[in-house]
Order: structure tokens, then sequence, then C-alpha cells
């Protein structure tokens, strides 16, 4: 027989299961001749006979955790690891034997099946079947939780799980930033064609075997709770099939194989997740969700008449009707209440939806620049958009709209983090430091968030916030460099915290070029591509509160124009792709970061035939995409604007002023107006204001958005009569759809 698992383990999946500093050296050591004699027996175990003497077994349907070897590492090793690789150099030399070539270590193959049980194969006479035989058909499911009903209970059975004690690796150093990959040492491996499978066809009983009858009990129990999951099928660009939790990304490495699954979660919740991960598949099976990448919510949750805020909406509408400059402490105290009370339900987007009103009321009360009429607004309107899109059925899934899922930490595996940038925003009071973090394995941003109170009198900028240290290491050193932390976990809202004081465990290496290593969804190099995936995107008001999301990194082949905008304090420059498809990157000034413009502005003027590349939070804006700066790459120099220093005051270049389009000037004109509204309040109506919306239903009519004009008329029409609570629908109608149409335009 032949073990097709060994065979269809990649190199980036041995990396996933232990680390790439292992696979490195595992490659080197079978380069350098230290090649073990390999045998196989009847069963299907893999052994191996290392020049030092250590004895390595690998099992069939265990996984690497479960394997044998005489070292003293508990966990997995680099015997384990060359033993793999060694089997897959043996396959692929066997493949091409039929011209004589004697596979590498063949001629040891019998002083190390002297001490294994059993019939035993040297594993070059089986290598002429090795590259033919097809990955194993994956087993049919027959039980378990379904996409309409709960789980269904069957007998337990003992179980052992897999997970390995991170803390004793025996060679927890990856490779510096640059090294070489070690693919090259193996490119002779020959793994199997994988074919598209779905990981939901395995059966409970298997997954019960894998992580043991505690982990399947909770785990029902959470899917009984209900849960949202990104289902990624395999593809043949990314031949991995995964789930993204809330907490986590659950990988299946190798097709029809329980043992392979892995999943960046440390500790016991381990188990539980690579159940849930399995019963997301198996939901999107039964449902005909056949896509490449789908989000849908699993398990019993099934009330669509109610959302659970409808409490915060009454406030929201007294709000509205009372006005928001008429808002006074009892008020916000009352919004803040209620906020404190969804984030206990884990309703989590619209508490911080109500969170974020409150901050916004509390400005105007203190007459802070931070006040802004036009978000009050949108708040207002997202609260009922995200009510809306759950009680009427919309495709978002609950979870995504309200944000139901667990909160808790989530202990993380061996990780290895990316740094994309980072941001420092504040109040007077107040600065936030934000550096994201891309996981690499999973394709996914994280966000590491520090706050420091400003005392009075201080000016605390980025610069002043950039030496200060986070896990023994500064965060400029953080924002610049690639991160591998054992004592790392996150939040359903992406948020990492690494702890402090424990500095064997979590390593700061320089980034180099591991920008160049990023996954897909996280690169951008088809502005064009780019633009299409964000149409397809629900409108911002019901998408997760997840900042990290839009961040992503632009790779950019031309700087067209840089200016600034003197009257709103804004950085503003033209980018284009190889195809010459432009992109807008846009700064503005804040105190928090008083020399971050000058920067940019000095980097973006750098370019200079060196390679470039800007991360960012990409949205879209008047139907263009726009980057908002966090760090910018210029060949091997990364710069981060907002650790930069300086006060501001140097002479930047005036962009030239162009008018607006009609059509985002109507767009612009009614927003205004309709914010002016609000913050007066509903009650609260004047005869100027009520001309002005009707010359803003005008203006947009002129430009053609006749189903926004004619909303906007209806409320101007409104306000005439004394019946608030349809003054306050008509409010809401029409400026939901004026933000839809400006987000999507």
């Amino acid at each position: 027989m032949t073990r097709s698992d060994l065979l269809a383990l990649s190199t980036e999946a041995l990396a996933a299961l232990a680390n790439r500093g292992l696979v490195k050296r595992a490659a080197k050591d079978l380069d350098a001749g230290v090649v073990p004699a390999v045998t196989l027996d009847a069963d299907g175990t893999v052994h191996g006979r290392f020049p030092d003497g250590v004895g390595t077994a690998l099992p069939g349907g265990v996984g690497l955790d479960g394997a044998r070897c005489d070292c003293a590492s508990i966990s997995i090793c680099r015997h384990r690891i060359g033993l793999v690789l060694a089997y897959q150099r043996q396959a692929g030399a066997g493949d091409d034997g039929a011209t004589g070539a004697e596979p590498t270590g063949a001629g040891v193959a019998a002083a190390g099946s002297a001490g294994h049980g059993g019939a035993t194969t040297d594993v070059a006479s089986e290598v002429g079947v090795l590259t033919a035989q097809a990955v194993p058909d994956a087993p049919t499911a027959t039980e378990g939780p379904t996409a309409g009903g709960d789980a269904r209970e069957q007998p337990a059975s003992p179980g052992s799980t897999t997970s390995g004690d991170p803390r004793a690796r025996e060679d927890p150093g990856d490779p510096v930033a640059g090294d070489a990959d070690p693919a090259g040492s193996v490119s002779a491996t020959t793994a199997p064609r994988r074919a598209q499978w779905s990981p939901g066809d395995f059966e409970d009983e298997a997954v019960r075997e894998l992580i043991g009858s505690r982990a399947m009990t909770t785990a029902r129990r959470l899917h009984r709770a209900g849960y949202s999951a990104r289902v990624r099928r395999s593809t043949e660009s990314d031949p991995v099939a995964r789930v993204e939790l809330a907490s986590c990304t659950v990988r299946f490495l190798v097709p029809g194989e329980p043992a392979y699954v892995h999943t960046d979660a440390a500790g016991a919740d381990r188990g539980e997740f690579i159940a849930l991960a399995v019963w997301a598949f198996r939901a999107a099976d039964e449902r005909g969700l056949t896509e490449d990448d789908v989000r849908l919510d699993v398990g019993d949750r099934a009330d669509t008449t109610t959302s659970g805020i409808e409490p915060a909406l009454a406030l929201a509408d007294r709000l509205l009707l009372d006005g928001a400059m008429h808002a006074g402490p009892a008020s916000i105290a009352e919004l803040r209440r209620a906020a404190a009370t969804l984030q206990s339900r884990n309703l989590h987007w619209p508490a911080a939806t109500l969170s974020e009103l409150v901050e916004q009321l509390t400005a105007y009360a203190d007459r802070s620049a931070h006040h802004r009429s036009l978000r009050v607004a949108e708040l207002l309107v997202e609260l009922h958009a995200r009510h809306r899109a759950v009680v009427n059925g919309g495709a978002s899934p609950r979870s995504r709209v309200l944000g139901t899922d667990e909160p808790a930490k989530t202990p993380l595996r061996r990780v290895r983090l990316t740094s994309l940038g980072a941001r420092v925003t504040g109040t007077a009071a107040d600065r936030t430091v934000e550096v994201f973090l891309a996981h690499v394995d999973t394709g996914t941003v994280l966000v590491l968030r520090r706050r420091y109170e400003v005392a009075e009198g201080e000016e605390l900028t980025g610069h002043d916030l950039a030496p200060r240290r986070v896990a023994r290491a500064s965060l400029r050193a953080l924002a610049a460099a690639e991160i591998v932390s054992e004592t790392a976990s996150r939040t359903a809202g992406r948020l990492l915290h690494i702890a402090d004081g424990r500095v064997a465990r979590t390593t700061v290496l320089p980034l180099g070029t591991a920008w160049n290593r990023l996954p897909d969804p996280l690169v951008i190099d088809d502005f064009a591509a780019a633009a299409r995936a964000r149409e397809d995107l629900p409108p911002r008001l019901i998408r997760p509160r997840v900042e990290a999301e839009d961040v992503h990194v632009v790779r950019v082949a031309r700087v067209v124009e840089i200016g600034y905008h003197p009257g709103d304090q804004r950085l503003d420059a033209v980018i284009a792709d190889a195809a010459g498809t432009p992109m807008t990157v846009s700064a503005a000034y804040r105190t928090s970061a008083p020399g971050a413009l000058d920067a940019l502005a000095e980097a973006l003027r750098r370019q200079d035939g060196d390679d470039l590349s800007i991360s960012g939070l990409l949205t879209r804006v008047r139907g263009g995409l726009v980057l908002e700066p966090i760090a910018v790459l210029v060949g091997p120099d990364v710069v981060l604007p907002d650790f930069a220093p300086g006060d501001g005051g140097s002479a930047l270049a005036t962009a030239i002023h162009t008018r607006p389009a009609p059509l985002d000037s109507a767009l612009e004109t009614a927003l205004l107006v309709l914010a002016e509204a609000a913050h007066r309040g509903l009650r609260h109506p004047t005869p100027g204001l009520r001309r002005r919306i009707e010359d803003a239903a005008t203006g947009l009519n002129r430009v053609g958005l006749r189903t926004g004009g004619a909303l906007t008329a209806e409320f101007a029409t409104s306000l005439a009569a004394e019946d608030l609570v349809a003054r306050a629908e008509s409010w809401l109608a029409a400026h939901l759809r004026l933000l839809v149409t400006t987000e999507i335009r």
C-alpha cells in the first residue's frame, strides 16, 4: 500500500502543522545526506531510522501529532518532518525509477527495518504506483448536525485529542525574513492531484475520535447556540479547504483525512472548532451553497422576526425627533446603558454603533471638533439598517449583521504574523495606537491595540508613542516586522493580545520581503478587479464593524500626482496599477500624527524605479477606490507615517482644485441637509430648512437620481404634517437610499 496522505502534504502544510523552521532544517538535513532508512509496514505505518539512531514511525490515520519518535521532543520534531520529506522524495525518485535510478536512502532500508515488528517493505518497491494512486474517497456523512436541525446524539466513544504542547517544540526558531523557502529542497516530491471535496463528508464518529467526546459535547452546545462561518472550498489556485470562524480559522490540509486538520487555536478549544468547521461545510453542502467562497449562519438560531435591538431603535428615534443638538446628559446616559445592554447580549455591532453615537453626542456637548453631524445621521441610519437586514430576511447572515459571535479570547498556537503598519488616532484626552498584522496562513488581518491617556497640557504624538513597548518590543518595531509568538490570543472582533513578560516565546524579526509572501486576498495589484470585488459586498451600513477586514497591501506601478488640499487639510495622491487603472491614496491631518502627511508625501516621491507598495484601509468613495495609508514600502525601506517626527510644517504642493461631478454634488448637498434636519430635530423644522430639502430633491432629480429625489421630496412634504412617526420614517428612507447610492454609484 501507499501513504497518499503523506504524499499530499505540501511544504506549506508541513509548515502549518509544525513551523517553517523545522521544515527548513529537515530539508537541509536531507540535502546534506542525513537520510533515514525508510520502510513501510503492511498496515501502512512508515518507519524511519536516522543515522544518529533515532527511530520514527508515522502510523496511518493519526497525523503528525500522533507519530512516534525516539527523540526527546514531545511534539512534532524535525525527525517526523524529515521522515515525511524522505518518503516523498523516495516516491518521486521511484516514479522516475524506471530509468534505473536508485531512490535516495534505499540502500540502507534493510538496516532500518530490523527493529520493526511485522512485515516491512522497502519503499522503493512501492513507488511505481505512488503517483498514480488517487486521493482516497472522502467518507460520507451519515450523522451529526444538519443545516436545519440540532446535532443528532450518538453513543459516546472515547477519543483522543491531537493537540500538541507548543512549548515543547524542538526547534522554535523560524528562518529570518528573506530566507529561502524550503520548497526548493523538496521539489522532487510527488503529491496526488487534489480534486474538489468537502470536509462536510466527514462522519461525526471520525470527528469524535479525533477531538474527543468532551470537545464534541462542547461543539454540539455551540452548534445549538448558532454561529457564523465563512466557507472557502478548495480550488486549483488554493487547494486547501478552510473555514473562517469568529475566533479562528480551520484548514483541511489533506483531502479526506481528518487527522490533518489544522487550526490556529490552541489548547482545549481546538477540538470544538474543528467540529464546528466540519458542520459549517456540511450546512453549506445541504443548502446548495457550492460557490468557492460563501458566508452562512450555522445551527439552530433561526429567529427572523426580531433583531434584539428594538429598545435601542426607540431611543434612536427619540433622538432623531428631538435633535442631536438638544441631547442632554440624561439622554446620553440612557444611550450608554443601552449600548452596555446590547454588548451583554452579544449584539456587538449595534452596541458599537450606539457607543460611537454616545461619543459624537459627548463631543458636541464638549464643543469638540470631533463632532460631525453627518456621522450622527449615519449612525442613526445604521441602527435601522441592521435591524431591517435581519427581520426582512436579508442575504447577509444575522451574525454578520449583528456581531453575535462569541467574543471571548481564543489562544492561538504558534503563530507567524506580518506587520502591515500602524495608525494613531485619539481625542484630547487619549491616544489609540493600532498595529495591523496579517496572519499569513489564514489570510486574515488582526489588530494589536493600545490606548494611552494624555496628561493635561501634554502633546502626545505618534512619534512620542513609537518607542512605547509591548511584549518587550517597541510599537515602531512591531509595526514593521515579522512576529512569531506562542503567547498570542484573538477575539471575534480580530483584536490581538500578546502576553508581556515572556520574552523567549515572542520573537520580532525584520520585515524583509515578507509582503511578497502575503496571500492574494490581502494583496491588490489589479485595481479594476478590486473595485469589482467590492461591488459584491453588502452595504457598509450592515457589514461587520471590523476595520481589519478592509486592510490591504496595494502594489503601485506609478504615482500619477500628489497634491494637498489646504481647506480640508488632506493629502491626496493618485496612483495607478500596471494597466493604468487609478486609485486615490488619501490621508487627513491629525493632531495625533502631525508629521504623517510630510512623511507620506516624501515616501511617494521617492519611488524612482523602486518597487512601491502601500498598505491601508480600502474604501469606495464616489465610485472610486480610496486607500487610507498606514505604511509605505519603498524598495527595502518601510515608512510608518503616523510614527514620523515633525509638526506638519513642511510646504506641500497644493492640489489642483477640481469641481465635483454634478452627481456627487447633488448627493453631498442632500446628505448635508438631511443631516442638519437630524441635528436640529424633526420636531423643530424651519421654513428655510424645508425649502432647502425641496431644492435638494430637485437637484437629485436633475442628475437622474429619481428614486432618491422622490424620497427626499416625500420627507419635505412630511414636515408640513403632524405625524411624527411618518416624518421619521420618510427621513430614514431618504437618508438610507442616499447613503447606499453614494457608496455604490
